[in-house]
Formats: structure tokens, sequence, C-alpha cells
């Protein structure tokens, strides 16, 4: 696990409207939750020290960072409106399903193709959520990536 005091060691997402997930995004899921625990940086522009237990949650049209202690007490609730993130979270849902289709049936070389289309994509949106945290919170390209994979795995319903 990440060492230092500013950093995620535990975190949940908002299951309430999840009816169930494919076995893939569920993967998917427990696999960016596992890197993002083992190493990830975070430090809220408060200046308040972690470790921190980050509560993930969509709700009217924005993306709800809520803060804890790792006791589970409330220290910060950040907004972030999803309007940006909409067409690249669709984007990313069409590459993804290209790739899962791919994989069954096409040469390596498409896949491959795919693939880096996908990691671009994902790169684009890690940076995405950099810059619209920044006011809020400091976090790495590697964070902010396993956040957006988060994110996604928010938006699917059932």
């Amino acid at each position: 696990m990440a060492g230092g005091s500013q950093r995620i060691a535990r975190i949940t997402l908002d299951e309430r409207t999840v009816i169930s997930r494919k076995a893939d995004i569920e993967h998917e899921r427990a696999s960016a939750i596992f890197d993002l625990l083992e190493e990830n940086n975070f430090a809220p522009a408060s200046g308040v020290d972690g470790p921190f237990h980050l509560h993930l949650e969509i709700q009217e049209n924005r993306i709800i960072f809520e803060i804890r202690t790792s006791e589970d007490v409330p220290l910060e609730r950040i907004p972030v409106p999803l309007t940006a993130f909409r067409k690249i979270i669709k984007d990313y849902f069409l590459i993804c399903e290209s790739y899962n289709n791919a994989v069954r049936t096409a040469p390596l070389s498409r896949i491959g193709a795919i693939d880096q289309g996908r990691r671009a994509l994902h790169n684009e949106a890690a940076e995405l959520m950099q810059a619209r945290l920044a006011e809020h919170v400091g976090v790495d390209f590697d964070t902010a990536r396993r956040l957006f994979t988060l994110v996604c795995v928010l938006h699917i319903r059932g």
C-alpha cells in the first residue's frame, strides 16, 4: 500500500442504483480499486491530512467525491459536473465494446489498434479528471485514470 498520509486508504462506490453488472465490468471495478489502493496520491487543497476514505456517487449530473477520514467522518464533499465527461464516457464505452468484440474474433493487429485507441482515450480522460479536480484535490495521473474507470462503472445501470 502507498505510504504517506495524502492517499486514499479505502474507496466505496454508491451502489444504490446498480441492479447488476457483467463479469468483465466487475473485474474492471475490482482491478481499478485494487490498483488505486496499492498506489495513489490524493491531496485535498484544504490541507486536511489523510489517509482518506473516498466515496464516489453520481447525483444530479455531478460526480460527488465525498472525502472522509479513515474512521468514516465526513470531511469534504466535492461535486464535479459530469458535462465535460459525457462525450468521453460515451466514446470510452463504445471503444471498450469494440475491443471486447474484437478479442473474440479479430486478428491481433486489429485488437492491438483498438486497444491503443482505448488507452489513448483513457489517458485523455485522466487528464480531464486531473484538471477538473485540480482546484479541490491534487491527484497524480494514475490516480486520475483509475478514478475515471470508477466513474464509468458508476454510469452502468444494470
